[in-house]
Order: C-alpha cells, then sequence, then structure tokens
C-alpha cells in the first residue's frame, strides 16, 4: 500500500484520540470525541483562505449523511476564529475545527509542499479556475474582506488529506495530498463511506 494512502496504525489513532482541537467558540475538544459515536468523514484542509473543495463537500446532503449514519468534519490548521466566516463564505453547514499546532496533521502523516498539479496529469474537479484566479480570488475572500485575519488562516504549505474514520478509534479509507491540488474527488470521498449523491 503506497504511503499516502496506508491506514492509520492503532497506536496512531490512540495517540491522535487524546490530541485536541478548537471548535468556531474556541473549546477545545478532543479529536477522539469527534470520532466515537458515528462514522465520521473527515478532511483535513490546507488553510482557512482555500475554499473550493469545501464548496463541494458543502453540496452533500445531510439527509444522504443521516442516511449512511456518517457526519461530515473539517480540521484547518488556522486560528479558530476564522471558522465561523469561512463556513459562510463556502456556504459550508458542517463541523469545523481548528488545529493551529498541527499536531493532528504530523500525527497522521500530513506533509507540507506548494507543489501542484504535476505535468500531464488531470486536474481534480474541484479546481474550477485557473491557479491564478483561485490565488486572487482566495486572497480576495480572505484578508481583504478580514484585514484583521491576515496571518491567521494557517500555514500555506501544510497539505491536508482525506480519512473515514470511526465509530471509535478506527479507521477505513486515508488519502494524504501530494502536492496542493490532491484531495480526493466528492463522488470517490463520499462513495467510500456510503453516502449517496446528489
Amino acid at each position: 500500500m503506497a504511503a499516502h494512502t496506508a491506514l492509520p496504525s492503532p497506536d496512531t489513532l490512540a495517540k491522535a484520540a487524546t490530541l485536541k482541537v478548537f471548535d468556531d467558540a474556541g473549546k477545545e475538544v478532543t479529536f477522539g470525541s469527534l470520532i466515537e459515536n458515528q462514522k465520521t468523514i473527515l478532511v483535513f484542509i490546507r488553510h482557512f483562505f482555500c475554499g473550493q473543495y469545501v464548496m463541494q463537500l458543502a453540496s452533500v446532503r445531510k439527509e444522504a449523511l443521516d442516511e449512511a449514519n456518517a457526519r461530515l468534519v473539517i480540521i484547518g490548521c488556522g486560528d479558530w476564529k476564522l471558522i465561523k466566516n469561512y463556513c459562510e463564505a463556502a456556504g459550508y453547514p458542517y463541523a469545523m475545527y481548528a488545529d493551529p499546532s498541527r499536531a493532528l496533521y504530523t500525527t497522521f502523516g500530513l506533509v507540507e509542499s506548494l507543489e501542484r498539479t504535476p505535468a500531464g496529469q488531470a486536474k481534480r474537479s474541484y479546481l474550477g479556475q485557473s491557479f491564478l484566479g483561485n490565488l486572487v480570488k482566495s486572497i480576495w475572500e480572505g484578508p481583504l474582506k478580514q484585514p484583521q485575519f491576515i496571518g491567521k488562516q494557517g500555514k500555506i504549505s501544510q497539505l491536508g488529506g482525506d480519512f473515514i474514520f470511526g465509530p471509535g478509534q478506527t479507521c477505513s479509507y486515508a488519502s494524504r495530498m501530494k502536492h496542493t491540488e490532491d484531495h480526493v474527488e466528492v463522488a470517490d470521498l463520499m462513495k467510500e463511506a456510503g453516502v449517496a449523491l446528489p
């Protein structure tokens, strides 16, 4: 199995369970509590100024998640104070948390890179615009509108990943980003979780 799709070991999951994240009110909760009771589709995003994948996730229907007895959770590596604005801007209605220390990112083997889609490789469908368009859009939606958030979005070079955890300290699916445009297609991730689209 390739390193980027290797499932976390029981030891890794036990360690991760004790680590803390912040909710949109700044309250600390353990990672273990997020996955304890239900199958959890958990997406680690790169930073809080990067929204196209989150916009696609926002289109997943609550009824479909309920039918699959699953929940959708996003974790970002920026300041928790950005969560409410970010969810609003992306139209994302589900749970989101912040891991500003990036301890979970490190624990789950999420690496840093600024590389984009390699030449000759098809781009993911969530990349609706050109890279420059994405950059301008993410800058516009971020610091220009909210100057107090400049520098608080999280580390730009941090890559994310897409996982299916739970219930409890189990993981049935893992895909770590290999470059900045490498989230799993939403349709493929939902299929892995047994969630019907649209």
